[in-house]
């Protein structure tokens, strides 16, 4: 038998981790992998360029695609002429409505299991048209550029119907309330009354346009079928769920598609099941070869949706010693019928702060143009920024320092539901934030401080992202003579460096090294419900492998000798440590792993087992919070703006990997800065036809190296006990607050209050 080392007595126990109880799952955690700033496993394979992306893999007998989109924004198509493009060289075959394969509809995303659809809308089944970029034709050719030429062959002409592309006349038809996992409405009170009757009050309206995404990776799939089995190379956030979409759309069993994505290179809410995978897979079948088809730029603004415009009132009620009365955040989001994804722009109004009344709601107007969806932080990148800006105003009005409002008005439970917060430490991330950024030497007075033509400002703001854990996490855990722990979920990396960070939780949970763990994840044979959404796969993927782990013991437990110091004990007396189990309160019990299964003749043991439901949610107020904070720099000349210093102070519960964590952290913060959401970033729509202006990155205008700054990050590190490793989602959490930090210190810098984004020059002059 192995005997342990003097670590044994740190085993981390099994015990049930019931997270809607309040155990502290870290309580015993002794091992130091989790928490560790460990360098990112995937790190030399993307720098080497050994990284597999969807368009990177080979097949033999390749077809490119190439799609034609339409120039209408509703309407149906007139005459199809696709003989100079059949004729042109290299093509292999052009798919129209005419001749594609009979397609069921998606279902879309979160509208059941495992729906992954972007839209609802029938797949170049017919002749209409129901947006300004919808594909209307696909070109297969041998080689992606004979692709590309044979469809500027394609000729159309149209019938156009009347198309609503105005938000103006879109709201004048008539809303409704918006529904996101229920009806977006709220009334505590009289929140008119209170605001009325408020001491100091604010009322303000904020305008948001709509945004795109840009991910470094566009939109590409490689596929092929092998008679009715159906193989997908994906850059997509959600395997399982584009496995089933696509089976269900081809009538084919869900065991028939078999998706991988092992790189997704960015996601942030744009890698559904949008209708290009699905062309790809039928322009396939319909020639019998491999097919890739990857957006062009212009493809991805054509087709996939981003953030939709919207139009946000925000009010705020306080008495003369800051004490929020009243809290009105409503308004309206321009969405499509056939993708309901409004912004819900008003959720963080729900936990931000105490008010003695409340009004939330938002009205859904809808535009005919390509389907919105989920983008980066949905409701809360705009929203935040639009009561963040306004509380900023409050503080302004009352002369008090904006950090000490928002401390004053601390809620003490979740204001609107009064939930017990199952984690929250704001009060201390915004004084360490405070402090660090020398906050104290703010000059409250606009305007008041220069260096030479740069007016120079200081402003903050609260950013929050809700605790997500979807239901249907699980994994798999397999353990071999050698000692070595293989994990399997069908999870996802959109660069946030998944591997890394469950690599050390499971190595936590097993008691091993992080060498001695490998990760797998990316494919939809694997087991587990686990897409990249709502910043929820740390918490979903720990929970499946801590049930995986239990799992694994009992197993173990069927496994032990008569004569091994394990016989007789219970899985919940059971901790794991340095390679093998031991007795939690007789730590000189204990046998190695390999000791284990060489003497019940086993070369490796195997389980799988699925997360408990996600009942912390339903019982605690689960947040990520931060407190932002700004240093601008406005030019008196020509209004440019440029953000010298930034600190996000995080209250996030535990961080698994700092290293990780912060790259995350910076990339959110970039997104929701100023340099992106604030400062520059606007889908520009001609309202007469329905058509983006600036699709390409060289007139939609996001942030390069020289625009940001040296971004500081700091966190509470206090591990949630309500939460599978202690640990809430920060991948979007960045986002949120940024940009209002960025507005509220150009107001500090020049004045001036600028409530319709982005905020360009023109607007500071």
């Amino acid at each position: 038998m192995s005997k342990p080392d003097n670590t044994v007595k740190d085993a981390l126990a099994l015990g049930p981790e019931n997270w809607a109880d309040g155990e502290d799952p870290l309580a015993r955690r002794r091992g130091g992998r989790i928490g560790a700033p460990v360098s990112r496993l995937d790190g030399p394979l993307k720098v080497r360029g050994k990284a597999p992306f969807a368009a990177e893999f080979p097949a033999e007998g390749m077809a490119y695609a190439a799609l034609v989109f339409s120039t209408i924004a509703k309407g149906r198509i007139a005459t199809l002429d696709t003989a100079a493009a059949e004729a042109a060289p290299g093509v292999v075959l052009v798919m129209t409505y005419r001749n594609a394969p009979r397609m069921r509809p998606m279902q879309q995303f979160d509208s059941s299991e495992k729906a992954g659809g972007a839209d609802t809308l029938p797949i170049m089944q017919d002749e209409r048209v129901y947006w300004n970029g919808q594909p209307i034709a696909l070109v297969l050719a041998e080689t992606q550029e004979q692709a590309d030429h044979a469809a500027s062959l394609v000729r159309v002409t149209y019938e156009p119907g009347h198309a609503v592309t105005s938000f103006a006349e879109a709201k004048a038809n008539g809303t409704d309330t918006g529904d996101f996992h229920g009806p977006l409405h709220l009334e505590i009170g009289d929140a008119e009354e209170a605001l009325r009757a408020a001491a100091v009050s604010v009322d303000v309206t904020y305008r948001t346009p709509p945004h795109n995404h840009n991910a470094i990776e566009p939109h590409a799939t490689t596929l092929a079928w092998h008679g009715d089995e159906l193989v997908v190379h994906d850059a997509t956030q959600l395997v399982t769920h584009t496995a089933w979409t696509l089976a269900h759309i081809f009538g084919v069993d869900e065991s028939q598609v078999h998706v991988t994505s092992p790189f997704v290179g960015g996601g942030f809410g744009g890698k559904l099941v949008a209708q290009h995978q699905v062309l790809g897979a039928a322009a396939a079948r319909l020639a019998g070869r491999p097919v890739r088809i990857a957006l062009p730029r212009e493809g991805v603004y054509r087709l996939i949706g981003g953030r939709a415009r919207t139009e946000q009132r925000v009010a705020i009620g306080a008495s003369e010693e800051g004490r929020f009365t009243a809290l009105i955040h409503t308004g309206t989001s321009a969405t499509t019928r056939h993708s309901a994804w409004p912004e819900p722009f008003m959720l963080a109004a729900h936990s931000h702060y105490a008010a003695g009344t409340f009004l939330l709601d938002l009205q859904t107007a809808y535009v005919d143009m390509v389907a919105n969806g989920s983008m980066r932080a949905p409701g809360g990148a705009v929203g935040v920024y639009a009561l963040e800006c306004t509380v900023d105003e409050v503080a302004a009005k009352l002369g008090m320092d904006p950090v000490e409002l928002r401390i004053r008005n601390e809620p003490a439970t979740g204001p609107t539901d009064g939930r017990p917060f199952s984690s929250r430490h704001v009060v201390e991330a915004w004084r360490a934030g405070a402090e660090r950024f020398g906050w104290a030497g703010r000059n409250p007075v606009p305007g008041a401080v220069r260096d030479g033509e740069w007016l120079v400002g200081m402003g903050c703001a609260a950013a929050s992202h809700p605790y997500v854990r979807m239901p249907g996490g699980a994994a798999r855990i397999t353990l071999t003579d050698k000692g070595l722990a293989r994990v399997e979920v069908a999870a996802h990396d959109m660069g946030m460096g998944t591997e890394t960070a469950q690599t050390q939780v499971a190595a936590e949970r097993l008691g091993l090294e992080p060498g001695q763990v490998s990760f797998r994840y990316g494919d939809s044979a694997l087991p587990g419900l686990v897409p990249a959404a709502g910043s929820q796969q740390s918490a979903s993927i720990g929970a499946a492998v801590v049930a995986a782990q239990h799992a694994l013991v009992a197993e173990l437990l069927k496994l032990v000798s008569d004569d091994s110091p394990l016989a007789g004990l219970e899985a919940d007396e059971i901790g794991a440590v340095n390679g093998g189990l031991a007795k939690l309160d007789e730590p000189e019990r204990y046998e190695s792993y390999p000791s284990i299964l060489a003497g019940a003749g086993r070369e490796e043991v195997s389980v799988e087992a699925s997360g408990p439901p996600p009942l912390e949610m339903m019982n605690w107020s689960m947040h990520s919070f931060g407190a932002m904070f700004c240093e601008v720099r406005v030019n008196a000349v020509t209004g440019e703006t440029r953000v010298s210093r930034f600190l996000g102070s995080i209250d996030c519960g535990r961080v698994l990997n700092p290293k990780t964590a912060g790259s995350q952290l910076r990339g959110g913060i970039v997104m929701g800065l100023g340099l992106g959401l604030a400062l520059m970033e606007e889908t520009q729509f001609d309202e007469r036809r329905g058509r983006i202006l600036n699709a390409s990155l060289a007139e939609y205008h996001v942030p390069v190296h020289l625009d940001v700054p040296e971004i500081d990050l700091i966190w509470t590190d206090l591990p949630d006990p309500h939460a599978p490793a202690g640990a809430r989602g920060i991948g979007e959490l960045g986002i949120t607050g940024a940009g209002a930090a960025v507005a509220n210190a150009i107001f500090n810098a020049t004045g001036k209050r600028v409530r319709d984004l982005p905020l360009t020059p023109d607007k500071l002059l």
